[in-house]
């Protein structure tokens, strides 16, 4: 499997993500990508064949197999991390759609035109949409996948024998697993970083709608001083006439000898 591919498309959402989805991004590619990889995949290896059984009755080796391992746990990774890192591709997408509208519109009205978005990559409007639900999505993946390991394979531990029943096996068989202790290490270790990864899209979206709400309630309450101010600059030229009547009424009122007898 081609993992360049996954390298340059975390690299290029890097620039898009904030503090939290950078270091989502550094868990996926150094904690579960590379160690994929690099060790997983030897760690796996054809399962099948080291996988022995005490019998010699033909089929119930593959049938006990079959039986305890429906799923390669090699595979099942690799689609889990090809689903939970290809959302990233819409907010490239997204920008990259934004970036072509900015380009056709100063082709179409010249280069000091209006522009469409002040930043193409600011998370603003259905970009930060698409920002928010390609985390939902990413929670989504890494929850279910993180349960169908627990759900497929009873638990995550690898035990050192196991006894299977199956047909056309002619009584109890014992089978052996290869590495069990190597392999539960890998899958505690996956599935930690997968929960790590969950909890972290977790924040980046509080952090996201956090965000969102104080810049609503910051312009609302600025807004509502700039009206505020437009409604007293508005009525104090009316209300200058009446001021300066009863300034002159109140001078009137005091007579001259009361005046001296106040300025004494």
């Amino acid at each position: 499997m081609n993992w360049a591919f996954l390298q340059g498309l975390l690299s290029g959402v890097n620039k898009y993500s904030t503090a939290f989805g950078r270091v989502w991004l550094s868990i996926v590619f150094l904690f579960r990508v590379m160690v994929f990889v690099v060790a997983a995949e030897k760690v796996w290896g054809d399962e099948q064949k080291d996988f022995t059984c005490n019998t010699n009755q033909p089929g119930c080796h593959n049938v006990c197999f079959d039986h305890f391992f429906p799923v390669s746990h090699v595979r099942l990774w690799a689609l889990q991390l090809i689903f939970v890192t290809c959302p990233s591709l819409l907010v490239v997408m997204h920008v990259a759609y934004r970036e072509d509208r900015e380009r056709k519109n100063r082709i179409k009205y010249g280069e000091n035109c209006k522009r469409l978005y002040q930043n193409t990559g600011k998370k603003r409007g259905g970009l930060w949409w698409t920002y928010v639900l390609t985390l939902v999505f990413k929670i989504g993946v890494d929850a279910t996948f993180v349960y169908l390991v627990y759900h497929i394979y009873e638990g995550y531990s690898f035990p050192n024998l196991v006894k299977c029943t199956q047909v056309p096996c002619p009584n109890t068989v014992d089978c052996f697993i290869a590495r069990p202790t190597e392999k539960r290490i890998f899958t505690i270790f996956m599935v930690v970083t997968s929960l790590a990864c969950i909890l972290l899209s977790f924040f980046e979206i509080l952090y996201l709608v956090g965000k969102r709400c104080h810049e609503f309630l910051s312009s609302a309450h600025h807004s509502r001083f700039t009206n505020t101010c437009g409604f007293l600059c508005k009525i104090f030229p009316l209300l200058l006439p009446s001021l300066k009547m009863f300034g002159s009424n109140c001078v009137q009122s005091f007579p001259l000898t009361q005046t001296r007898v106040f300025s004494w």
